[in-house]
């Protein structure tokens, strides 16, 4: 399994300025997957600021199923913060003391139905570092064979399997929002074109 930290950090990703400081802070709100918190702060520029915190008690977990013959699995539900409809790939949550590596083959079985016998881990993210801490980590899933579903009782997921391309254009031309599927499938692509997929299978990503 790889991971894009093993590449060189370049002299200028470095820290500038003061952090952020706390003089006080409150939970205001609870429930099994996330608290807010309320803090009184102190801006890097000295001036004092309210913030507001959202942690999360799971990490986000996002999976690129890429099949032998170039094809991604996808899945489609309606989303409750939006109000929407949602083609992304294969998602969920694993617990912070979980290794993201098992709650990523848990959700790849529940949501989709498959397993892999190559797994890597590609992507790292900060999803919305603004007001919220919370990590998403992105797997690429290959060598993909059946397994049993065991979807969430609040999903109602529809299923379908795309050339990755079209999965690809479809992720930036806004039909597939979803912050994850959008990161991992460039991760992806990125991965063909600088050579780290096999060639084969380089080839179908790339059309």
């Amino acid at each position: 399994m790889s991971d894009s930290s093993d590449h060189a950090r370049p002299a200028w990703l470095k820290p500038h300025g003061k952090p952020w400081g706390v003089t006080s802070q409150k939970v205001v709100y609870d429930n099994p997957w996330i608290n807010v918190t309320e803090y009184q702060a102190v801006a890097p520029t000295g001036r004092a600021a309210l913030y507001g915190k959202v942690s999360f008690k799971n990490q986000a977990i996002g999976i690129v199923p890429l099949h032998e013959d170039g094809t991604v699995t996808l899945v489609g539900q309606n989303r409750f913060a939006l109000a929407n409809y949602s083609w992304e790939l294969p998602e969920g949550g694993a617990p912070l003391g979980e290794e993201p590596l098992d709650g990523a083959k848990r959700e790849l079985a529940e949501e989709v139905g498959l397993q892999a016998a190559d797994w890597r881990q590609i992507l790292k993210l900060e999803l919305t570092n603004s007001v919220t801490d919370e990590i998403g980590i992105g797997f690429l899933a290959m060598d993909l064979s059946p397994a049993d579903t065991d979807p969430d009782e609040t999903e109602d997921l529809a299923v379908a399997r795309v050339p990755f391309s079209e999965a690809l254009d479809a992720a930036v031309a806004g039909y597939m929002p979803d912050s994850l599927t959008v990161a991992l499938l460039l991760r992806v692509h990125h991965m063909a074109v600088r050579g780290e997929l096999p060639r084969d299978l380089a080839r179908l990503v790339l059309g």
